[in-house]
């Protein structure tokens, strides 16, 4: 990343700027819940700014959570080391606690976003359990929720996916915060700017290499038809409201069926799954095979599996194994357990 010094005429840093005391206190209201939280910091605009706010919020309003900060070096870049070191400074200087944390191993060159993401979550999810925080919070903006709904939106996302990411959920035994989800970018890069806090500014971010950045680049056309980041956040605020209600109509099915069969088996009535509306019944089955299975459910597949369910006869009987998790019809009953393990290839018999 290079360093982007502050505006020549801006203001001096001081409390006054940015939010007051009132709209602090509900920008970290999730963070109240929490003895310590510790701040994923990398040094570029956003969430340099969210340790700004975060280090306003506990001078003014004087919780009794106790902040920590930590930076990831990915090892990608000469420059990596430097940039922690000047997070660590800025963390010095506002009487934070930090720390450098390094990857567990070497990213590899295929999909590194994704494992870099990945590894990330990993050094800082170990970290905040080792120092004894409760909550992990990064600083998504309003821009990252735009360009996640419109990526899986060209990925034919359902319901779940086009909600967007959530404010908050659980992580490793954590809590995951996300507090500037409601900011655009630009306010965050202003207010780094007009409290004259220098970032760094990461090259990957303008590397058409990466389907984030080629999306974002559409964004602009987008926002010009009316589609900018803000329509888009509203869009997955109004998907996670319809999420959630079709949540609990599946809570209700479920406690209605009283899943339980024996030892590791589920089973339903199939003519009961057949009478719920179909999303119902498909977020029935694949939250039960989530619960046996061994990886995770991709909603095609699933689609797939209820359209074979469906298409057998009254008196067909089959089987199909998903993500660890084997399906089997006999005549009226469904039934969901764990697959066997496979055998190695060329073991005995």
């Amino acid at each position: 990343m290079s360093r982007s010094a502050p505006a020549a005429d801006a203001a001096p840093a001081d409390l006054a700027l940015g939010p007051r005391a009132a709209e602090l206190a509900t920008l970290f209201a999730a963070f109240a819940a929490h003895d310590h939280v510790l701040l994923a910091v990398s040094g570029g605009p956003d969430s340099t700014a969210l340790m700004l706010l975060a280090q306003r919020w506990q001078a003014e309003c004087r919780p009794s959570t106790q902040l920590h900060v930590a930076t990831v070096d990915h090892g990608l870049r000469a420059e990596s080391r430097s940039e922690a070191g000047a997070v660590a400074a800025l963390a010095a200087e506002w009487g934070l606690p930090h720390s450098v944390l390094d990857l567990a191993a070497p990213l590899p060159v295929t999909r590194l976003q994704e494992a870099a993401r990945h590894a990330r979550y990993e050094a800082l999810t170990a970290h905040a359990h080792a120092i004894g925080a409760t909550a992990l919070a990064t600083a998504h903006t309003l821009d990252d929720q735009a360009e996640t709904v419109l990526f899986r939106l060209l990925r034919g996302s359902g319901v779940s996916g086009l909600a967007g990411i959530p404010a908050l959920r659980p992580l490793g035994g954590l809590t995951l915060l996300r507090p500037l989800l409601g900011w655009p970018k630009a306010e965050l890069v202003a207010l780094c700017r007009a409290a004259r806090i220098a970032f760094a500014e990461d090259p990957s971010n303008v590397n058409t290499r990466f389907a984030r950045v080629r999306l974002r680049a559409l964004l602009p056309s987008l926002a010009a038809e009316g589609g900018d980041a803000a329509t888009l956040g509203r869009l997955a605020c109004r998907m996670a409201r319809a999420d959630a209600a079709l949540e609990a109509a599946t809570d209700a099915a479920a406690a209605a069926f009283g899943a339980a069969s024996g030892e590791g088996v589920l089973a339903f009535p199939r003519v009961g799954l057949a009478a719920l509306p179909e999303e119902i019944a498909l977020r029935l089955v694949g939250r039960t095979i989530g619960t046996v299975g061994t990886v995770p459910v991709e909603l095609g597949k699933l689609e797939a599996l209820m359209g074979w369910i469906a298409g057998l006869g009254d008196q067909q009987t089959g089987a199909r194994t998903l993500a660890g998790a084997v399906v089997r019809v006999y005549r009226q009953r469904v039934t969901v357990a764990r697959a066997p393990e496979r055998r190695p290839l060329g073991s005995r018999r």
